[in-house]
């Protein structure tokens, strides 16, 4: 028997099942579900540090692995990911984004 203790995507007990083993699970109160949301980005942002020294491929599963993560955190907040995508958009468009690989070293008074 595997302890695991942690949300998981909502088909994983569907596939556990379809591989001829039984799982226990319960569904989290809106409180825990945002807890554990923030326990799996930790989760995700790790995995994707560690797969980006690796290589490009599995570097963008965890991409997405995060970004999964991140729109359900936008629901909790109440954000549509469209709404989402527009403060992204609007913040881009007044201060721009990361594609000119801008490093700022310091500045002056």
């Amino acid at each position: 028997m595997a302890v695991y203790n942690k949300l998981v995507r909502d088909r994983i007990p569907e596939m556990i099942r379809g591989n001829g083993q039984t799982c226990q699970t319960r569904i989290l109160t809106e409180a825990e579900y945002k807890q554990e949301l923030h326990k799996k980005l930790h989760e995700e942002l790790r995995e994707y540090l560690e797969a980006s020294a690796q290589d490009d491929r599995h570097a963008v599963e965890e991409l997405a692995d995060l970004l999964e993560v991140i729109q359900a955190l936008a629901g909790v907040h109440h954000c549509s990911v469209q709404e989402l995508e527009a403060v992204r958009d609007g913040k881009a468009a007044e201060r721009g984004g990361f594609k000119a690989k801008v490093y700022l070293m310091e500045t002056t008074d």
